[in-house]
Parts: structure tokens; sequence; C-alpha cells
């Protein structure tokens, strides 16, 4: 037998097709708050959230005609909350400015790998420090992996220390560089996952 709050939430699924707005409330009241914080762990804004949310559910008033009432409606929810946080982020990485923007809330507040395993974050690091050429991924994976001085991969290299600072400088902005393009693909892996899909 099924529970009555999936029996209330199919009937008020029903309501809302037929156009009633009290349904609606009630779907919003009970779903805004958890989404609004899935949201919040991938945004780190609570402006954006916010557009978010309002366009989600203005989006679910418009297409009440294609709900199905035999489906959670959470699912759906999440849904049309993913592609929208995508749509966002593909505009992000279109835009240098909102990028820079974006790169800067991420790298200080929250790594987009958390919500993936510590190997794929590894995985995704390795493979961009690949890209570096050979003189400068040297001096990276020393400075950066290894813990060394600049003065000792000087000497190690038989470098001055100000072409290790140079390599140093120009591998970071590749790797930020890299990963503000990453950042739409990075966010379909974990928003989903953030979103409980």
């Amino acid at each position: 037998m099924k529970s009555s709050s999936v029996i209330d939430e199919k009937e008020l699924l029903i309501l809302i097709r037929e156009g009633d707005y009290h349904a609606f409330e009630k779907i919003y009241e009970t779903h805004n708050r958890k989404i609004a914080q899935r949201l919040f762990g991938l945004l780190k804004s609570w402006d954006l959230v916010e557009d978010v949310l309002q366009e989600l559910f203005i989006k679910l008033w418009n297409n009440r005609n294609f709900i199905d009432a035999d489906k959670p409606v959470e699912a759906y929810l999440y849904r049309i909350a993913t592609n929208l946080v995508n749509d966002y982020f593909r505009n992000v990485s279109k835009n240098k400015r909102l990028a820079d923007e974006l790169w800067h809330r991420i790298s200080e507040v929250y790594n987009p790998f958390d919500e993936i395993s510590q190997v794929e974050s590894d995985h995704e690091l390795f493979r961009s420090i690949e890209k570096l050429p050979a003189q400068r991924k040297k001096v990276f994976l020393l400075c950066k992996m290894e813990k060394k001085s600049y003065a000792e991969v000087s000497k190690l290299l038989q470098i001055s220390e100000a072409a290790v600072n140079d390599h140093i400088t120009k591998a970071n902005r590749f790797l930020k560089d890299n990963y503000d393009k990453a950042i739409p693909f990075a966010v379909v892996l974990f928003c989903q996952s953030l979103l409980g899909q």
C-alpha cells in the first residue's frame, strides 16, 4: 500500500495539471528548501539559487500539462534544476568576466571535485599537468608535489630561480584556464551528484 504522502502528491500533481495554483504552492513549499540547499552547494550564491528556483518553478507551472502524476515530482524538479544550472555554467564559460568570477568563487569556497571521488579528482589534475611543456611540468611537480623550494629546483635543474618562478606562474595560469574550460563538464558530474541524480 502506498503512503499517504505519495497519494497526496499524486493528487496535487493532478490538480496542478488542471491549473490549481494552491496545489502548485503546496508542491513549492514541500520541495523548494531541499532543492535550494543542494543548489547552494553548487552555485555558492543565494541570489543565483533564488534565480534558478524561480525559473525552475515557472517552468513547472508553464509545463504543467506534461506532468506525469504517477512519477515523483522531486526527480522531475531535479532534472529541470540540473538543466538550468548547466545552462548557467555554459553561459559562464562563454563570458570571460563571469568565468573569472566563478573561478575565484569556486577556488576560494568550494572545490568542484569534492563530490567526485579523490581518484577521479587526482586523475583530472594529472591529466591537465601532463599537457604542460616538459620542463614546466618538471618544475611544477618538484615545487608543488615534492614541496621543493625554488632554490632547490633551480640547483637541481640548473636554471635560475627567476626561470623557476616563471614556469610556476605559467603553469598556474594554464591550469586555471584549463579548469575554466572544464567547469561545464565538471558541473554536469557533480551537479547530478548534488541533486541526487
